[in-house]
């Protein structure tokens, strides 16, 4: 309870710093959305009175203060270009891009847990060099490159296959679940291909170091075959270290995601940050960032959390360090 109330703790203290620092950052970057909201024409007068309703005239400790109250209330704010509420276009966009993340962490996972324990398994040496050049290639080849790849190869109307839609999402939303899941495929795949090869690098990399340990060689003293010591015992071992990895695969993918979603034309996070940055929207954009930094910060501590509770070691540290204390 102590280590968690002091990464509570740490949480708190760099969500509010975060919170500073996309505010100042923003105010610090060239544009006035009230000059955009005006047009290249208006007169001093009207973007003056443009800011004053959208309160950017009055002194920044006190702007800040009003965004901080309004986000402890749920309240991120009115577009001043849009003028929508933010958190009702978040949350319509988010509809969107979490599933699409998901997606891609299980195709991810799907294709980089047993490629890497089949690496580690193999005694052919061709076989390797095959697993070996699939983790290279698939980690190298850049979101852009590898999604226009898919659209000329399963796309419908301009691919070879013509099998899945390679643009756009469906007015209804998730009321067809059908053609909305249809559409995350593409982009899905373009995002777990990379992610995959990268965690079959890492697995092959953990779960090589533990089927060396002592663990494994007792495990199949004891009659179990190479095979089973190797899934039963060397992946569970490292499992801890799996967990880190994934978290930081799963924080990469909302960057690449963002990519793929302009990419395939999807109406999620990315493309209304993209927007909102090219208008200028400062209300909406602080939003934006902060949400998505916290939610980095949020994994991170997710993943540390889950690393102590599934790594013996760490927890018998904690102790000694809390009797040292004490």
């Amino acid at each position: 309870m102590r280590f968690v109330g002091k990464r509570l703790a740490l949480f708190v203290a760099a969500l509010v710093g975060l919170s500073a620092l996309v505010f100042v950052m923003l105010r610090v970057l060239p544009g006035d959305v009230a000059a955009v909201i005006a047009g290249t024409n208006a007169t001093p007068e009207r973007i003056a009175s443009l800011r004053a309703e959208f309160g950017l005239d009055r002194p920044l400790v006190a702007q800040y203060g009003d965004w901080m109250a309004g986000m402890l209330h749920g309240d991120l704010g009115v577009s001043a270009v849009g003028g929508r509420p933010v958190a009702r276009q978040i949350a319509m966009r988010a509809a969107v891009t979490f599933p699409l993340i998901v997606l891609s962490l299980l195709i991810a996972l799907a294709i980089g847990l047993p490629l890497g324990c089949a690496a580690v398994l193999t005694r052919n040496p061709r076989l390797r060099g095959l697993f070996h050049g699939i983790a290279i290639v698939g980690g190298a080849v850049p979101a852009l490159w590898g999604g226009l790849l898919l659209i000329l190869l399963f796309s419908r109307g301009t691919g070879l296959l013509g099998l899945l839609p390679a643009q756009g999402f469906p007015a209804t939303g998730w009321a067809t679940p059908g053609k909305a899941m249809s559409c995350l495929l593409l982009p899905a795949l373009t995002t777990g291909i990379t992610a995959g090869a990268s965690i079959m690098r890492y697995t092959r990399a953990a779960v090589g170091d533990m089927a060396s340990s002592q663990a494994v060689d007792m495990a199949m003293a004891c009659g179990m075959t190479r095979k089973q010591a190797v899934l039963r015992v060397a992946l569970r071992l490292a499992t801890a270290q799996l967990v880190s990895v994934v978290g930081l695969t799963f924080a990469q993918m909302i960057t690449g995601v963002m990519v793929v979603e302009n990419l395939f034309a999807l109406p999620g996070l990315g493309a209304m940050l993209v927007t909102d940055v090219g208008n200028r929207d400062l209300i909406a954009v602080q939003s934006e960032l902060f949400l998505l930094a916290a939610f980095f910060l949020l994994l991170g501590l997710v993943v540390d959390l889950t690393h102590r509770a599934l790594d013996p070691r760490l927890k018998h540290s904690g102790v000694v360090s809390g009797k040292a204390e004490a």
